[in-house]
């Protein structure tokens, strides 16, 4: 690939798309976008899966991903809020590491972000499909119909066109649905911890933990970060936030909090109110055979027919909710795409109404591929969360790596204990892909060759102004973290958690060995990241070239607050 001259890579926005964000989002905007990301299909079906793989020790699962995710808050709520633009996860790296270092955050990002909103569809229909009406959106092995499939380009349709009303339309529209995805889980814990609790169950099937740590440590990608997950959304759009420094790291925290102690609440609800005899010989089917509804089923048999109703209708607007922001998330992810010159700049065009137009229709014909025969709900969570844990694991690096060469910037939020907070987030980051295991390790991999393929022949036919520079240095710590990271999987405890059809996988999951010994594994894990974090910081790129990327993002940063007056306070 030819590399361009430093002239040709310095950053020019307005070379990369035109058009200007409008900053109409206010502190209770950004809030209820975050919180409402956290709170989808993940509340609906999370407990579930958790308890499946957990037993009873699953609410221990619950604690460990808040404390993971929070510490990873806190990475995302200083990066927010120094440096506030649009699509920001994947623009950190961008401004760290260079064109290739920032490529492999920015591609993790749009993946998982642009696969959430059709998932967030399948479980709606997959849902309802459980209700006695049975109306026949979901095959048996899990994969959407045909009249399923129509059902879900309606949903994914109206997303699309809300996003593109404007950011405003997406923020009120996502307050009004956020209030009732507050309320209906509020109302489940309460209902279920009075109608129903078995005590008894927190030591049935096994004891409190059935398969010990190694359970509680593989529930964590099999639904427990999946639901958590979001909170980062608030830095999504960080461009159109109206006091970016003062809310954005206020949003991210408060989000979390809330979320991981109402999750944490309803994972201790759903397995008290569990039928005892269902729980007593095992953990693998706590609520029945094939119930795909698992808080509807438990109301159901407690009695509390209302309850389930209010569920059925809030299996549409959780998930419904959820897939609306991650519309407008992709959307942001690919603009970034497009204004950092990854992708054709098109992207990066902003339209009358100040939202990334082209890159909204554009994420949502990608997210519609996602309804033909892939694997069902549960069989895309794990990979998704690998990719959003690789994506949250390039900014502890990226701020590691900026404190360094941009240390005078003002941070309304600086990290506390960030020499060592930093560095722990990486740790866990990975131990979450880790405990994901080496089939979706593989799968995953796959997807970052392929996304490096479209960057490759993108910079091989893009116009001259348009050539990025490829700071090679500053990106030769991620071969390293990922071939590292896979070959500790590899030789790993947690080799089958298999993402794809048997008939997909390729044999794949049967070449994974359980070579190393449980708990030495995790002590490699760390011993490994840190490594990787210290290789991270030094490789950051030079001056000179953060300059010339921090210029543009400054301008874009800066333009609206010239145009309109200081922000609100």
């Amino acid at each position: 690939m030819q590399a361009a001259t430093p002239e040709v890579a310095a950053v020019d926005a307005k070379s990369f798309g035109t058009g200007r964000l409008k900053r109409d989002v206010t502190l209770r905007g950004l809030l209820l976008i975050s919180l409402g990301s956290i709170i989808g299909s993940g509340w609906l079906l999370g407990a579930l899966t958790a308890a499946e793989s957990a037993g009873p020790a699953s609410s221990i699962s619950w604690i460990i991903a808040g404390v993971m995710l929070a510490v990873l808050a806190l990475v995302h709520a200083e990066l927010g809020s120094s440096y506030p633009v649009s699509g920001g996860t994947a623009r950190f790296p961008f401004l760290a590491f260079g064109s290739l270092g920032g490529f492999t955050g920015s591609w993790m990002a749009w993946v998982q972000a642009v696969t959430i909103a059709p998932i967030e569809v399948e479980a709606s229909l997959g849902y309802l499909d459980s209700t006695s009406l049975h109306p026949g959106f979901v095959n048996t092995n899990g994969t959407l119909t045909g009249t399923g499939i129509l059902v879900g380009i309606a949903f994914m349709l109206l997303f699309t066109i809300i996003n593109v009303m404007g950011v405003r339309w997406l923020a009120e529209t996502n307050s009004i649905a956020t209030i009732w995805k507050l309320l209906i889980p509020t109302l489940t814990i309460v209902a279920l911890l009075i109608a129903r609790f078995h005590s008894g169950n927190f030591s049935a099937g096994g004891g409190f933990a059935p398969d010990g740590a190694h359970g509680i440590f593989a529930a964590l990608p099999l639904g427990v970060v999946f639901a958590l997950q979001g909170f980062e959304q608030a830095i999504q759009v960080g461009g159109e936030a109206r006091n970016p420094q003062r809310d954005i790291h206020r949003a991210v925290i408060i989000s979390m909090i809330i979320g991981t102690i109402i999750y944490l609440l309803l994972e201790v609800a759903f397995i008290g109110a569990i039928e005892p005899s269902k729980v007593a010989h095992g953990w693998q089917h706590p609520i029945g055979k094939g119930d795909f509804g698992p808080y509807a089923t438990l109301a159901t048999s407690a009695g509390l027919g209302w309850l389930a109703t209010l569920l059925y209708i809030d299996a549409v607007i959780s998930p419904g909710g959820t897939g609306l922001l991650y519309i407008g998330t992709s959307s942001r992810l690919s603009y970034g795409l497009g204004r950092n010159g990854y992708l054709p700049p098109g992207l990066g065009q902003i339209s009358s109404r100040g939202v990334p137009l082209v890159s909204i229709v554009f994420c949502f014909l990608v997210g519609l591929l996602m309804f033909l025969p892939f694997p069902s709900w549960a069989g895309l969570v794990s990979l998704v969360t690998s990719a959003t844990v690789l994506m949250y694991a390039m900014a502890p690096a990226s701020l590691g790596a900026l404190r360094r060469i941009d240390p005078d910037r003002p941070r309304p939020y600086r990290l506390p204990y960030f020499k060592v907070l930093a560095p722990l987030s990486l740790i866990f980051a990975n131990c979450v892909v880790y405990w994901s295991g080496w089939n979706t390790i593989f799968w995953l991999y796959l997807i970052i060759i392929f996304g490096f393929v479209v960057f490759a022949v993108y910079q091989w036919v893009a116009p001259r102004g348009h050539k990025l520079l490829l700071n090679w240095r500053s990106a030769a710590w991620i071969p390293p973290w990922l071939i590292g990271l896979g070959i500790i999987s590899y030789l790993g405890q947690f080799p089958s958690k298999s993402t794809a059809p048997s008939s997909w996988t390729f044999g794949v999951v049967l070449l994974a060995k359980q070579t190393i010994p449980f708990w030495w594994d995790l002590v490699i894990i760390a011993v490994f990241s840190l490594g990787i974090y210290y290789m991270a910081v030094r490789y950051a790129q030079p001056t000179r070239y953060f300059q010339q990327a921090i210029a543009a993002t400054e301008e874009e940063m800066m333009v609206e607050e010239r145009e309109l007056g200081p922000a609100p306070a």
